[in-house]
């Protein structure tokens, strides 16, 4: 019935008008006021619409006043739907600003002689006790319908105490004596004391509350030995040790002693759903013996289900620090060979299980155990893990239905997991998906070649002679008919992207749009294309973005295409890049930023309101404004040869202290030096990109790094082969991280960057001071390095998985925008700044929001009327706050001096600061003006003094007062 009503008010108002938010309250108010049921129950329901759409406490305290009276008077149905509007809007309820009146509207019904009336108010009560956790009458109402005699009313009131006892303590302190007469009671049906029982789980305020509350529960466990009784009480147990915290090495015991002890299944299920409730949450409260116990019950149990269950536990332990303490030897004691262990023999034992999820725990434990324990004796663990992960790849490749795509998911997982700890090990685990993928299903082979490529992308161990492999099957795929065609076409053309490391041979790229074509369906096209881009094949790409752009429907789409198109033309003219040759790299420079600003001009007219394509822009904007960095580098080397400095110039830059005269003339200083502010500059507004991609994922991210890091080296080249040989240092720029490589762009990168790093600093060594030659061609070589690794175009370039916005409201806010707000200027202005948090459908799946930082700036504008000497703290106003949002919703003021006279410009700017504390310039940046204006008494005074009369006294007596 709850689920109904949720998609009913989730339904409700479909197809409605755009409308401003009075307007749309209005429209709501006017159905609220009507006499017709129907129309009354239609605007309730259209209430969390409103919410969601404009969430500001000025629109949801007027709605949730407006609903209060409807709860008030209507009958039991609109108070009904009243409530599950409460429930499903609860995130908003904290922004009511007039909680004594909602409050007073609602608890008027409690006093009705409805039990069924009573019983929704509770609910009422219950939905809000986040907002009001410590109403006193709240609490006595509760209690006292605790002891009705209506079964609908004592229900209401248990939900309404297990809310209340959540929040507060005191409310939790003192029901719990009363719940445990309840639950003791002879007189009390034992349906309703399994509905009391729960409650218990919120007694966790206090360690004496938790401590009564589990003695109880104990009591309980013991004196009714009843299946339901014993399964409630213990999942109570449960969950007051996970929120109490202390008590769970007992409550770990005391379910580990119901697995092995109690005799009923649903009692073990119950236990085993618990312990792995604690294994998520505690892992490193496991002690080595608690894993022992529960090897010992998974190995003796005869039941299959249990056994899914009790593996299904240690196989989230094994991903955890428990695993290291089951392994570690006691001290003083003869560490013991990790093969003798009962979690070993356990894991090799379920391997081969003829049920699939007990074989694909086994080999997760296998595996969880060779990546995290560096012992010398785990050779045999790690090849019994490879042989059961095989023997699972073969069992479900064969297999198309929903367990056995979920159980090859666990399998492949472990593959890739297995290979990034254990590199030996790749070669034989490659070559056996190779093998299973020409027999398999088409829905596991798409996973299969995810697989492939997420190995491929860690370590380059696909051959030239698995490329054939591949490439057959590709064939084969073509002529397929199944539905699941177009996935595996571009899941498969991904790993061959992946496995050619270098550029695309002829016959592959044939044999890719031979099959596209056959396949005749743009949309996989589009995503082979993306991926080539993603991978640096950008010679396919262009072929295949260039294919599509008659096959878009509408002018944006096609812009977009002919942007990427542009930019695939752009970087493959990068590729014919050669060193020393010098003149052509020029020319290849050249025509690869013609391509790029045709399509930067494309890309613009893609752009949309809705979707402004800014994080594509300013990366496109960025590599424009370094290509032709590095093409004014060439040129400035390139004019030093033909104008050297002269022989005498090192001797001159001696005398004269200037090391910039080694380089000649005046000319070429300027340009070194220029060129190298000009790569320093580039790598702050590459900088500035990272830091404004909050929703990007980790590898664009990184690409971003490392185009920023490509900057840096150039201008520390320059520094330290020309400008300042001396002073530079080598210390910062040393390579580090390169042990996390992801992809093979960053390999290539990284490699790079550290070639350039030893050619400068062993020319620096060798040959003190630097030749002009020797820099020059040093310089020419790295840039040209750089420009050979084919740019990647990550996925946050053509995909957005998450999507975070924050949307402010400032008050007081001016009807017309360009309206100034009038402020005297020996007055301070309240400046009220509220925002909220806007996700898309993945909320969190890279960073989160930990808090919201604003700051707040004004600038003076326009000066009105005579200037006065002023401190200059009274002329600007800078201030920040850090602010937490709850439930998406955050709210802080700001105290501003207007001391000058004339119209002032405030800018409100937000950025947000994640989990890990590193700071995001998100935006938005709101602006409003305010104008300061002289006050009528100062203005008085002056006039008079300008008249030259002096003020009279009841005005003198006015001053005196006035500041009271």
């Amino acid at each position: 019935m709850a689920a109904s009503a949720k998609s009913f008010l989730a339904d409700a108002g479909y197809g409605e008008q755009e409308l401003d938010a009075n307007s749309a309250l209005m429209e709501l108010d006017k159905g609220l006021r009507s006499g017709k049921l129907g129309e009354q129950c239609e605007a309730v329901v259209r209430f969390p619409r409103l919410f969601q759409k404009y969430p500001f406490p000025i629109l949801i305290n007027s709605a949730f006043l407006k609903l209060a009276d409807v709860f008030r008077v209507g009958n039991n149905f609109l108070r009904l739907c009243v409530l599950k509007v409460t429930q499903q809007s609860e995130k908003h309820l904290e922004k009511i600003l007039n909680v004594d009146e909602f409050v007073k509207r609602v608890f008027s019904v409690i006093h009705s002689n409805d039990p069924v009336a009573r019983a929704i108010t509770l609910r009422m009560l219950g939905s809000m006790a986040s907002i009001i956790p410590e109403r006193k009458n709240a609490h006595h109402s509760i209690r006292q319908s605790l002891d009705s005699h209506d079964n609908v009313e004592v229900e209401a009131a248990i939900f309404a105490a297990a809310n209340f006892s959540a929040q507060s303590k005191d409310f939790a302190a003192g029901i719990c004596n009363k719940i445990s007469e309840m639950i003791q009671g002879l007189a009390t049906p034992v349906d309703l004391k399994l509905k009391l029982i729960p409650i218990l789980q919120h007694m966790h305020h206090d360690a004496s509350l938790a401590s009564s509350s589990r003695q109880l529960l104990q009591q309980l466990v013991t004196s009714y030995p009843s299946t339901k009784m014993v399964i409630v009480t213990l999942h109570t147990f449960t969950l007051l040790a996970a929120s109490s915290l202390v008590d769970i090495p007992k409550q770990i015991q005391l379910l580990l002693q119901y697995l092995k002890n109690d005799p009923r299944k649903a009692v073990k299920r119950l236990a085993i759903q618990d312990l792995k409730l604690l294994a998520n949450k505690t892992p490193h409260t496991w002690s080595r013996e608690n894993i022992q116990a529960l090897c010992e019950s998974a190995l003796h149990t005869p039941y299959d289900s249990l056994k899914l269950g009790m593996l299904s536990v240690l196989s989230t332990l094994s991903g955890t620090i428990a695993i290291k303490q089951y392994f570690s030897s006691a001290p003083g004691t003869a560490a013991t060979p990790a093969r003798s262990f009962d979690l070993v023999k356990l894991a090799q034992e379920c391997c081969y299980h003829n049920n699939r999820g007990i074989a694909a725990h086994g080999v997760r434990i296998l595996t969880n155990i060779s990546a995290s324990c560096q012992e010398k004796d785990l050779l045999p663990l790690e090849q019994d893990a490879v042989f059961g992960l095989e023997s699972l790849l073969v069992l479900c490749s064969q297999d198309d239905s929903p367990g056995a795509q979920a159980t090859l998911k666990i399998t492949l997982t472990c593959m890739v997991k297995l290979v990034k700890c254990r590199p030996h090990l790749s070669q034989s685990v490659v070559e056996s998906l190779l093998t299973q993928l020409h027999s398999a299903q088409d829905a596991a082979r798409i996973l299969m070649c995810h697989c492939l490529a997420a190995i491929a992308m860690q370590l380059p161990v696909l051959a030239d002679g698995m490329l054939g492999d591949l490439m057959d099957l590709y064939k084969l795929i073509g002529r397929s008919t199944t539905d699941k065609k177009q996935e595996l076409l571009v899941s498969l053309a991904t790993v061959i992207f992946v496995s050619s490391q270098k550029a695309l041979s002829s016959e592959i790229k044939t044999v890719i749009k031979q099959q596209l074509e056959n396949a005749s369906n743009g949309w996989t096209a589009y995503r082979i294309a993306r991926q080539a881009s993603r991978m640096g094949n950008h010679d396919m790409a262009r072929e295949l973005y260039q294919s599509l752009l008659t096959q878009v429907a509408s002018e944006h789409f096609y812009f977009w295409l002919n942007s990427l198109k542009e930019f695939s033309h752009a970087e493959q003219c990068l590729t014919g890049l050669q060193e020393d040759n010098y003149s052509s790299a020029l020319s290849c420079i050249a025509e690869a930023l013609k391509s790029y600003h045709k399509g930067i001009a494309s890309l613009t007219a893609a752009s949309t309101p809705l979707n402004p394509l800014s994080f594509q822009c300013g990366f496109v904007k960025l590599r424009i404004d370094l290509l032709q960095a590095f093409s004014q580098l060439i040129c400035t080397c390139n004019s030093l040869k033909t104008s050297p400095p002269p022989a005498i110039a090192t001797t001159i830059a001696m005398t004269s202290g200037n090391d910039l005269q080694r380089c000649g003339r005046i000319s070429n200083q300027a340009c070194m030096k220029h060129s190298m502010e000009e790569f320093r500059n580039l790598a702050t507004r590459y900088g500035d990109l990272y830091q404004s991609s909050f929703d990007a994922d980790s590898t664009t991210l990184r690409n971003v790094e490392l185009q920023q890091q490509s900057c840096l080296l150039i201008s520390h080249a320059i520094e330290a082969l020309i400008l300042d040989p001396e002073s530079a240092s080598f210390q910062e720029y040393s390579s580090n991280g390169t042990a996390h490589v992801e992809s093979e762009y960053e390999r290539r990168m990284m490699s790079v960057f550290n070639h350039v790093l030893e050619e400068v600093e062993s020319l620096n060594r060798k040959y003190a001071p630097v030749s002009y030659l020797a820099s020059n061609t040093c310089l020419c070589n790295a840039v040209i390095a750089l420009l050979k690794v084919p740019l990647s175009f990550q996925r946050y370039f053509f995909q957005k998985l998450q999507s975070t916005s924050i949307k402010l409201a400032l008050s007081p806010s001016p009807r017309n925008p360009a309206e100034p707000i009038a402020v005297q200027n020996n007055q301070q202005l309240a400046l009220k700044v509220e925002g909220v948090v806007q996700h898309g459908s993945k909320p969190g799946l890279f960073r989160k929001i930990q808090s919201v930082c604003l700051n707040v700036s004004s600038v003076l504008q326009s000066k009105s009327g005579q200037d006065y000497k002023i401190p200059i703290d009274n002329m600007t106003n800078e201030m920040e706050q850090r602010v937490e949002p709850h439930n998406d919703y955050f709210s802080t003021q700001f105290l501003l001096n207007f001391v000058i006279l004339g119209t002032h410009n405030i800018t409100v700017e937000s950025s947000v600061i994640d989990s890990n504390g590193i700071v995001w310039k998100t935006g938005p940046k709101t602006t409003i003006f305010v104008k300061s204006l002289e006050d009528p008494y100062s203005q008085q005074v002056r006039l008079q003094q300008q008249q030259g009369q002096p003020p009279s006294q009841q005005q003198q007596q006015r001053t005196a007062y006035s500041r009271f």
